[in-house]
């Protein structure tokens, strides 16, 4: 038999000395999300937390874990990663602070076919830039390098995110009554949802190109496709603090009919005042190129509203000026109504 060279993981496609750069790369990264209770450094085979349960008579820890969705197939066209993070920051913070808890910590888990050093240290950088903006620490993470799992050129991601808060001010929906009102807080655009029928209709019906200038939005398909999801953690620690918030909803996938549902009492429904605020351009672009039917529409995008808040309606007006006061749109976009007998839907659109 002849004899043949030995083999290494390199040559199946895992390079684990560039991996290894990376994470060195990555610590000094992580440095720039600093949080009081972070312990020691990435790098480990956990990341370490300290509680400071001073604090916290019964403290309750709060956590949540999801992705980008297919809005990684937009950063791919426009080979453009540096907001995908800030989506993933998002998308898990924002379910960890509508239940009035403060974000701790963040991990990441990214995985390509071949580690692009370029393209990872753009996410990371986002990845960051959201832990900054949540005023959360990036404490660990996972990069997995995956021959012949995608695609050239593609990856995936989800982040897991853990907070705390206070059992007895945990905001569930719990103290939601009728007559409350409805402060809808303006999302930055489509966010981290949807892209599925987006992509259909921008790509396969109106074989639009990613570079393709749309006056409606002043901008291009791409620049509107990619604006990264906000992020509600500091607007939520304001209202919180100063107002009987009664609660929160993070509008995701499923949109204002699903996610609004979700912390409404069993005795409650709402009724959505249609026209109440600004609906951005993209949705109606949208609904109008795909012929999308209203009920599709609010049950698969935010259509403007990221935030749902639920505050007694003496109070309302003033969570809208706060909210203005801290650079947020905000609406009173409904109220809090009986159940509606003869219906079964629990949103009402008026």
């Amino acid at each position: 038999m002849t004899k043949k060279n030995p083999l290494t993981y390199a040559d199946a496609g895992v390079d684990i000395d560039k991996a290894g750069g990376f994470v060195n790369w990555i610590k000094g990264v992580a440095a720039q999300t600093p949080r009081s209770g972070v312990i020691g450094e990435i790098g480990g085979f956990g990341g370490l937390y300290s509680l400071n349960m001073r604090d916290y008579k019964r403290p309750v820890l709060v956590s949540s874990t999801d992705g980008v969705g297919t809005k990684l197939k937009i950063a791919f066209m426009m080979d453009k990663h540096d907001t995908v993070g800030i989506d993933l920051v998002a998308m898990c913070v924002n379910d960890v602070a509508v239940q009035g808890a403060k974000p701790l910590f963040f991990l990441d888990y990214l995985s390509m076919g071949e580690l692009n050093i370029h393209v990872a240290e753009q996410i990371i950088q986002g990845i960051a830039e959201g832990c900054r903006q949540a005023q959360c620490a990036l404490i660990g993470g996972e990069t997995a390098e995956m021959p012949g799992m995608y695609n050239k050129g593609e990856y995936d991601l989800a982040g897991f995110s853990v907070g705390i808060v206070d059992n007895d001010k945990i905001v569930d929906g719990s103290e939601i009554r009728v007559g409350h009102k409805l402060v809808g807080i303006a999302s930055s655009g489509l966010h981290s949802n949807g892209f599925s029928l987006v992509r259909k209709i921008c790509f396969d019906i109106l074989n639009l190109k990613i570079d393709a200038l749309i006056p409606e939005f002043g901008k291009t398909l791409g620049e509107e496709l990619i604006v990264p999801t906000k992020i509600y953690t500091e607007t939520i620690k304001h209202l919180i603090k100063d107002f009987p918030v009664c609660g929160l909803a993070h509008i995701t996938g499923g949109g204002i009919s699903e996610n609004l549902v979700r912390i409404l009492p069993d005795a409650c429904d709402a009724d959505i005042h249609k026209g109440s605020w600004d609906i951005p351009p993209v949705f109606k672009y949208l609904q109008e190129a795909g012929n999308v039917e209203d009920s599709e529409m609010w049950r698969t995008f935010n259509n403007g509203i990221g935030l749902i808040v639920v505050v007694p309606e003496p109070v309302a007006q003033d969570v809208v000026e706060r909210a203005t006061g801290i650079n947020e749109k905000a609406y009173v976009i409904g109220e809090v109504v009986e159940k509606h007998k003869s219906d079964e839907k629990r949103i009402r659109w008026i």
